[in-house]
């Protein structure tokens, strides 16, 4: 199978790039792929230096932009220009552009592949009908909230258009079932990024690293970290370093630089900025504790993910997606009330203190992460894409049959 994807990839700033360089390694191991075909915003030069694994023949178009309103017709030339045998979208809403009809125009791109006889997936890793548009960063005005989840549902039914849409969590297929109808979504988990072997669970000396990664200002707040880990200094006798690990969400430039300003009294407070991907191991194998600091989610999180793959114990908020995603997938998690300082300072006491439990939650969840490596998260999509194909087969078969 000659396969393409449309996907940001690394260096890109474009999220989901990173999920995309692991998906593309997967992709190149598999004996079924004879070539992929990677639909960029990178240029090839520099997308070839993140190919950094030995498999099946990579040619690499960079034919998209962020923003770009020409997108759609770039696109459709490249997929014409490679000929693929089928196309699978690595996408959430925001794919294209942050800009109403770049990003419409974008995920129109689905459809259009199946119209053109391409035997075409997509990935959607977030819907509409469970963001929190306030809190994500969009728009807290009642109206426009409204105005955006009617563009939601339009932009769905457009991605709908395609042969199968794949699902990271098994409520958002029974949501996209009864709203609209849709016979061809279902269940693909997200899977584990990398597999690093099975980790000691021992810490280097020194502190106590309590660690969250991830974009931050808009549903992911480091106060209430931050603030936590201040009361819980009051009365335990730890040694806790604060790691706050990542970048500003794109909607809410400068809010970690604020947070840095605010808090420039706590002691052992650390801002890493972004990090590179040959630096995310030592960033989770010396932390004791990964936090989600959320307030709401908006899909499937690669982050837990990762610190499964590291053998971490994680403190997360029961909310929606993040507590459906870690009990389907068999994480493990301390959960803490969202939005309780107090709750969770309680949560981070009771996995800091007691190291047998800490243990006892990393074995676990690098037990549920080895359980959805990506190369199996691959051959899911194959055999989706296998049976696309045999329908269109039969289908053109009968159709030969009635002409005849």
């Amino acid at each position: 199978m000659k396969l393409a994807i449309v996907t940001a990839f690394p260096p890109s700033k474009v999220t989901l790039n990173e999920y995309a360089y692991y998906l593309v390694k997967a992709f190149r191991a598999n004996q079924e792929v004879s070539e992929l075909v990677l639909l960029t915003d990178v240029s090839s030069e520099i997308a070839n230096t993140h190919l950094d694994v030995e498999g099946c023949q990579v040619t690499v178009k960079s034919c998209w932009s962020f923003n770009s309103y020409s997108n759609i017709v770039s696109v459709v030339r490249a997929l014409k220009e490679t000929k693929p045998d089928a196309v699978l979208f690595n996408l959430q809403f925001m794919k294209f552009g942050d800009k109403k009809i770049p990003a419409a125009l974008g995920l129109a791109l689905p459809g259009i592949c199946k119209l053109m006889g391409l035997p075409t997936v997509v990935l959607l890793h977030n819907i509409m009908e469970q963001v929190d548009l306030n809190e994500a960063g969009f728009t807290a005005n009642k109206f426009m909230q409204r105005a955006y989840n009617f563009i939601g549902t339009q932009l769905t039914k457009m991605i709908l258009k395609a042969d199968f849409v794949a699902l990271t969590i098994s409520k958002y297929v029974s949501i996209l079932q009864e709203k609209y109808t849709a016979s061809n979504v279902g269940l693909i988990p997200h899977g584990t990024l990398e597999l690093p072997a099975e980790p000691s669970y021992e810490l280097p000396a020194g502190p106590l690293r309590v660690m969250t990664f991830g974009k931050f200002g808009t549903y992911k707040k480091v106060e209430m970290l931050i603030e936590a880990v201040e009361h819980l200094r009051k009365v335990v006798d730890l040694d806790i370093e604060i790691v706050v690990a990542g970048t500003d969400n794109p909607n809410v430039k400068g809010y970690l630089d604020g947070v840095q300003k605010r808090y420039a009294h706590v002691k052992q407070l650390v801002f890493t900025g972004y990090v590179a991907e040959e630096d995310v191991p030592k960033l989770f194998e010396e932390s004791a504790v990964v936090v989600f600091p959320y307030t709401s989610t908006t899909g499937s999180s690669g982050v837990l993910h990762q610190a499964g793959s590291y053998g971490k114990a994680v403190v997360m908020p029961d909310l929606g997606d993040l507590g459906i995603l870690s009990r389907e997938e068999g994480y493990e998690a301390r959960f803490f009330e969202p939005n309780n300082v107090n709750d969770l300072a309680k949560a981070l006491s009771e996995v800091l203190v007691d190291q047998n439990y800490r243990t006892r939650m990393g074995q676990a969840n690098y037990k549920a992460a080895t359980a959805l490596p990506m190369d199996a998260i691959a051959q899911k999509y194959i055999e989706v894409f296998k049976q696309i194909i045999s329908r269109k087969e039969q289908k053109a078969s009968n159709d030969l049959i009635i002409v005849r």
